[in-house]
């Protein structure tokens, strides 16, 4: 990331550790569980937080809790009174980073993937059920933030409110990728997959936004409508990690292991409209990838296929339109100017994030 971003990058990382830490401690303990028995140690602490810090420190673009930082500075800069000071923002950066952190621990898990950042994934390393836990753990964790921080009592109940209802989307998101992966000749149709997309990826970038705006001063409804702008965003870097995975390979993944996993992607959804006879390839290819896994010939077989179509290069258009598309439309939040501080960093995060990768 940029060093126009290192200072903001350092307190967010160091309330990530303050949230999680890599050793416990009593106050900690009794923030995240209450009163426990003397009989609780390390050992069984450690089941659950390392697992999530190992994944933490293996990094990751942090965008999300910069974007709920630069909302928040935006929110002042359009004229919005502020709920709590500037340097309690970052107590609420794990809210969004964890709750990503837990979904990638289950995703890993349910697309039977081997690595995750360029390591073993979580349940490879940490064995399935400690993974399994401690990522269903960590979406609860995520949360206690919420309790540190000097909160008016209708703003922390509204958060907790929004934070939950996003979970509950981001499962249904999840529900639906899984059902189109788990049957290798179900195609969804383009609006399915935005739609899903919107559910499992958009929600954090929402998430983000909206807690950002609040904490900012910026009413519920008016950060409700810059969180659906938000969800676009995600839309747009979803279809470019899809576009990603099939050319160059995703940093720390393997190129075309969603083949392998039967990731009905904008891409491959792209083709068959294009070319529906080419369903069939597509479903055997899927399923041969699995069989085989990451070595499996099927995988550069179905991406020379799809190379047959513009359907690659279709959705890197849409993708990249839905993202500059609204960049604009969320930071001329209250027709603040483009030129505005807070405004111009967060263009700079999505149009670096755009030219550089996810």
């Amino acid at each position: 990331m940029d060093d126009v971003f290192k200072n903001i990058l350092w307190d967010i990382e160091a309330a990530l550790t303050e949230a999680l830490p890599d050793k416990t401690n009593e106050n900690w303990q009794k923030d995240s569980f209450s009163e426990l028995s003397r009989c609780v140690n390390d050992s069984h602490l450690k089941n659950l937080i390392s697992p999530c810090r190992n994944l933490v420190d293996l990094g990751g673009k942090r965008w999300r809790p910069l974007l709920l930082v630069l909302c928040y500075r935006m929110a002042k800069e359009a004229g919005c009174t502020p709920v709590i000071p500037e340097e309690k923002i970052f107590s609420l950066t794990p809210l969004v980073e964890f709750v990503h952190t837990a979904s990638l621990i289950h995703d890993d898990i349910e697309d039977s993937a081997d690595t995750r950042r360029g390591k073993p994934a979580c349940h490879i390393q940490y064995g399935l059920d400690v993974a399994l836990n401690a990522g269903s753990w960590l979406y609860f964790q995520a949360a206690a933030c919420l309790e540190k921080i000097d909160l008016p009592t209708d703003i922390k109940a509204y958060f907790y409110k929004l934070y939950t209802l996003l979970l509950r989307r981001l499962h249904l998101g999840q529900a639906m990728d899984i059902l189109w992966h788990a049957n290798t000749e179900l195609f969804p149709t383009p609006s399915e997959y935005t739609q899903m997309v919107h559910l499992k990826t958009g929600t954090l970038s929402s998430l983000a936004v909206q807690l950002g705006l609040i904490a900012g001063g910026a009413s519920f409804e008016e950060a409700a409508e810059a969180g659906k702008t938000a969800e676009y965003l995600g839309e747009g870097f979803q279809i470019l990690d899809d576009v990603t995975n099939l050319t160059t390979g995703n940093p720390g993944k393997k190129r075309g292991d969603d083949i392998v996993e039967g990731k009905k992607s904008l891409p491959i959804l792209m083709h068959v409209i294009e070319r529906p006879k080419d369903s069939v390839k597509i479903s055997y290819y899927f399923e041969k990838g699995n069989m085989e896994g990451p070595g499996s010939t099927a995988i550069e077989k179905c991406i020379e296929l799809l190379n047959t179509s513009s359907s690659i290069q279709k959705a890197k258009e849409k993708g990249e339109k839905c993202i500059r598309d609204n960049i604009s439309k969320l930071i001329t939040f209250k027709n603040l100017s483009e030129e505005n501080e807070s405004a111009r960093l967060i263009k700079k995060l999505f149009i670096d994030m755009l030219e550089g990768g996810k």
